[in-house]
């Protein structure tokens, strides 16, 4: 029972066995019937080819985000990759390129496919958009990785690594009784944008029992879930827990960001620094890069929201954005 409505919940298929083709999802842009277990994966969203390694299989082409990770795979999931050497896609989505690949699937999730790219695209091979309830960026990645699983015929797979996780969730969120309900705000520190609810990142938040205030989700909605915060009102994101994302290169924009220090957030040492692997780590939110993402952070999350504003967290003073005195004091 348990196994044919998790089935339901992505995948409408035919015959009786979830492992069986042809496979039929539905997506925001009409029903993809893929016929057979597809050999030529390409996948096009910025983070699907985490959730693919994640389920062994390895795409024929991928879509590169960021970074300079050999091809376009951050650490995290280079030992899954193995000696795969992926056609390398990065930018607008090219249909004349993927038709030469000759794909016999391709997968969109995450991806910002327009109905015009879907049409497109659905003439070469069968295609997978966003489903339309979450919007193209607001997919949980339980849905992500359990829609590939059925699509590539490792729906067993994704749901142990599910099952898997979602433990791991679990037992810290038991650990940490005082983070339920508190709330807690990713926002890019290069341009003060946050994230809303529906992003894969507050739901990472949501996973641990944190919660993204409403002032940050009401500015968003389906189809925005990153919204920017104007610096003459910072209250949105006065938090429990401030975690800032980085790329590199912010650290100066954020000690001069007006009001920054008024914020009981910075008064009281909440923020947190992410660098650039922990904030990549934390943006792909798939399989592969939870376990080092959770790693890392539910360290400096304890550390922020122990109720101390004298305990360090170490990634906010080791890259200078602590208090002048508060620094000087730790």
């Amino acid at each position: 029972m348990l196994r044919a409505f998790l089935i339901a919940l992505a995948v409408l298929a035919a015959p009786a066995a979830a492992q069986d083709f042809p496979v039929r999802i539905h997506h925001a842009f009409g029903t993809a019937t893929i016929p057979n277990q597809p050999a030529r994966v390409v996948s096009l969203s910025f983070i699907g080819h985490d959730f693919l390694l994640a389920l062994g299989v390895k795409p024929h082409a991928l879509r590169k985000w960021y970074g300079d990770h050999p091809h376009g795979v951050w650490p995290w999931a280079q030992t899954a990759l193995g000696n795969a050497a992926p056609v390398v896609m990065q930018g607008e989505i090219d249909i004349e390129a993927i038709a030469v690949m000759k794909p016999d699937l391709i997968v969109g999730q995450w991806s910002g496919m327009t109905e015009n790219d879907y049409r497109l695209l659905s003439q070469i091979a069968p295609t997978i958009a966003h489903r339309a309830e979450w919007g193209p960026y607001g997919a949980p990645w339980q849905e992500m990785l359990r829609t590939l699983g059925a699509a590539t015929g490792h729906l067993e797979r994704a749901e142990a690594e599910i099952a898997r996780l979602e433990s791991r969730f679990a037992r810290i969120r038991a650990a940490h009784p005082d983070w339920q309900g508190a709330s807690a705000a990713m926002v890019w520190a290069g341009s003060t944008g946050a994230y809303t609810s529906r992003d894969i990142r507050g739901r990472l938040l949501r996973g641990l029992g944190l919660t993204v205030p409403a002032a940050i989700d009401a500015r968003g909605g389906l189809n925005v879930t990153y919204v920017r915060i104007p610096p003459e009102d910072l209250s949105p994101i006065d938090v429990d827990a401030l975690i800032w994302l980085d790329a590199g290169g912010a650290v100066g924009r954020l000690n001069n960001l007006p009001l920054r220090n008024t914020m009981r957030a910075y008064a009281e040492g909440r923020e947190i620094y992410s660098d650039l692997m922990l904030s990549a780590a934390l943006s792909h939110s798939s399989p592969l890069s939870l376990d080092y993402a959770l790693d890392r952070f539910v360290p400096l999350l304890e550390a922020a929201m122990d109720g101390d504003p004298a305990t360090v967290v170490t990634t906010s003073q080791e890259a200078g954005i602590l208090p002048v005195e508060a620094s000087d004091a730790r």
